[in-house]
């Protein structure tokens, strides 16, 4: 299968060194099978801790592939952004949806499941059921 038709994944995290080691987690544990397009979006321009408009609609451009684009996020302010980016209408290609789930687990789930060609509401599902994944 090409990579012209699989869903796309953006790692949202205050921290660009979270956003970049999860996003070579969950493409790890994915496998050798198809590249699933993943791009992290971590921190701010100037390298801060924090969370950039810029660089998670940068990232979200750059794994379109015509099939949607899941975003991921770790906590608060990376949700509001990503809120705030959706409700602009233009800043994020047609498609992007943001995902209710958790920020490692979800990512592993949404990337393994992009991986067979599955569809953006399939990858949105996986992703969210990780959050029953007991550790106890």
């Amino acid at each position: 299968m090409s990579d012209d038709k699989l869903v796309g994944i953006v790692l949202v995290s205050h921290s660009a060194e979270v956003a970049a080691s999860v996003a070579e987690l969950a493409k790890g544990l994915a496998g050798g099978g198809t590249a699933v397009p993943v791009a992290p979006a971590g921190g701010t321009e100037g390298g801060e801790l924090g969370t950039s408009a810029e660089l998670i609609a940068a990232a979200a451009a750059s794994v379109d592939r015509g099939a949607g684009v899941a975003v991921l996020t770790d906590l608060g302010s990376a949700v509001l952004t990503v809120k705030a980016l959706l409700a602009e209408g233009d800043e994020l290609p047609a498609g992007t949806r943001l995902v209710d789930a958790p920020f490692v687990e979800g990512a592993v789930a949404a990337v393994v499941t992009a991986s067979t060609g599955a569809d953006l509401a399939a990858v949105e599902a996986a992703a969210a059921e990780a959050y029953t994944y007991r550790k106890v």
